[in-house]
C-alpha cells in the first residue's frame, strides 16, 4: 500500500510540475509568443478540418523550439492521438539530410563535387557526358523522376541501394547534363551509392551515424517495413470519392536517400536549427550548399544541394524543402535571417495544405521576437 501510493504522489508531482511549466510557458503576460501560438493552433485544426487525419507542427526560434503540437490521430483504428514525437513518412525531406551526409564527406575530402559520379559508382552507365555528384545534387543531371504512378508504389524489397539504381540507370536522360533543372528523386539514390563508395559504410549506416545520431535526431529513421518502428504513425490518403483508407503498402527501400526516411516534426526542426551556423557543417560548406546552382548557359535555378533557396511569400529568403510520400506529406522551411525553423508532418498522401501557410505560422513567431 505504501509502495503503491508513493507512486501515486511522484505520478502526481510529476503532473503537477508538467501543467506548471504549460502555464508558465502558455501565460500571456511572459510569452511573447503568446498570439503565434494562438495562430499555429487554429491553423493546425484548419488542416484537420480539410481532412488531414493527424499532423504534427513544430517551430524553433534562435535554436529552441518554442511551439510543438500534434493534432489529429497516428491511427484512426485505434483512436491514437498524434504527438510531437511521432513520426511521420517525410518523404523528399530526406533528400537535404541526404545532403548534409554527403557534404560532411566532401569536408573530409572523400568526395570531390565537380568529380564524374563514376569515380565513386564505376558501374553507373556513361551517359555520353560527364555528370558530376554536384549536377545529380542540383537535379541538373538529366535524370529522370518516377515515369509512373508504379514506380510510387513499389513493394519489392532492395538490399542494397546499388540493386535500387537498376530501375533507371539504363534509361536515357531527360536532357544534357547541366542543361536544365529536373527534379529526380532517383538522382538521390544514385548519391547514396556515391556516400557508400566514399565512406566505405552502408548507407544507412553511414546517415545513422554522420548525421541522425551526430545532430541528436533520436526520432529519425529509415522507414523500414520489417521493424518495429516505435510510434510510426498510420498511413493514409483519399480515395476518387472522397473517402479516407488506408495507403497502400509500399517498401521505401528502393529510395532511401531520395524520400524513404521516417522523422517527427521536432526532429526536422532540430535538424533545420543546427544548419543555421556553422557546427555540424563548415561556413564554406554551409554556403556552397544552399548557394543556388546554375545550367551550363548560366541560368540560375532554385535550387541548391539538397536544398531550395528561395523567397517566401513575403519575400524573406528561405531553405526549404517539401515532402510527399505514399501515406505522408511534410514541409520543413528554415529562414536564415531571423534563425526561425519551422516543420509540418502528417500522414496523409494528398496535401490539404500550403507552403505558404507553413510559412505564416513560422513569420508570426518571427514578429513575436522582434
Amino acid at each position: 500500500m505504501f509502495r503503491l501510493a508513493r507512486r501515486f504522489f511522484v505520478l502526481a508531482a510529476a503532473i503537477g510540475v508538467l501543467f506548471a511549466n504549460a502555464a508558465v510557458a502558455q501565460s500571456p503576460e511572459s510569452d511573447v509568443h503568446a498570439g503565434a501560438r494562438q495562430f499555429a493552433d487554429q491553423q493546425g485544426k484548419e488542416w484537420i478540418q480539410r481532412g488531414i487525419p493527424g499532423l504534427s507542427l513544430t517551430v524553433a526560434m534562435d535554436g529552441k523550439i518554442v511551439y510543438s503540437e500534434g493534432f489529429g490521430f497516428a491511427d484512426l483504428e485505434e483512436r491514437v492521438p498524434v504527438w510531437p514525437t511521432t513520426k511521420f513518412r517525410i518523404g523528399s525531406i530526406s533528400k537535404p539530410l541526404t545532403a548534409v551526409g554527403l557534404m560532411e564527406l566532401v569536408e573530409a575530402g572523400k568526395v570531390d563535387l565537380d568529380a564524374p559520379v563514376q569515380k565513386y559508382v564505376p558501374s553507373f552507365p556513361d551517359k555520353g557526358s560527364p555528370i558530376t555528384v554536384r549536377m545529380v545534387a542540383g537535379h541538373l543531371a538529366g535524370i529522370r523522376h518516377y515515369k509512373d504512378e508504379g514506380e510510387v508504389l513499389i513493394q519489392k524489397h532492395y538490399d542494397n541501394v546499388l540493386d535500387g539504381l537498376k530501375i533507371f540507370e539504363n534509361d536515357r536522360l531527360v536532357s544534357p547534363p547541366g542543361a536544365e533543372f529536373h527534379y529526380s528523386s532517383y538522382g538521390f539514390n544514385l548519391l547514396s551509392a556515391v556516400i557508400e563508395s566514399a565512406s566505405g559504410q552502408k548507407f544507412l549506416d553511414y546517415m545513422q551515424e554522420h548525421v541522425f545520431d551526430s545532430i541528436g535526431l533520436a526520432h529519425t529513421t529509415a522507414d523500414q517495413n520489417t521493424k518495429i518502428v516505435e510510434e510510426r504513425s498510420r498511413f493514409y490518403e483519399k480515395e476518387k470519392d472522397g473517402t479516407l483508407e488506408n495507403a497502400p503498402y509500399v517498401d521505401n527501400s528502393y529510395k532511401w536517400a531520395g524520400g524513404g526516411f521516417l522523422s517527427t516534426s521536432e526532429d526536422l526542426v532540430r535538424f533545420g536549427t543546427a544548419l543555421l551556423q556553422p557546427g555540424v557543417l563548415k561556413e564554406a560548406t554551409l554556403k556552397d550548399m544552399f548557394t543556388p546552382q546554375q545550367t551550363k548557359s548560366g541560368k540560375p535555378i532554385e535550387y541548391g544541394i539538397g536544398w531550395f533557396v528561395r523567397k517566401s511569400k513575403s519575400g524573406k529568403l528561405i531553405y526549404e524543402h517539401s515532402g510527399g510520400s505514399v501515406g505522408g506529406t511534410s514541409q520543413l522551411i528554415i529562414y536564415p535571417e531571423t534563425h526561425a525553423v519551422v516543420a509540418l508532418t502528417t500522414n496523409y498522401s494528398n496535401g490539404e495544405w500550403k507552403r505558404e501557410e507553413v510559412e505564416a505560422v513560422a513569420e508570426k513567431f518571427a514578429q513575436g521576437q522582434k
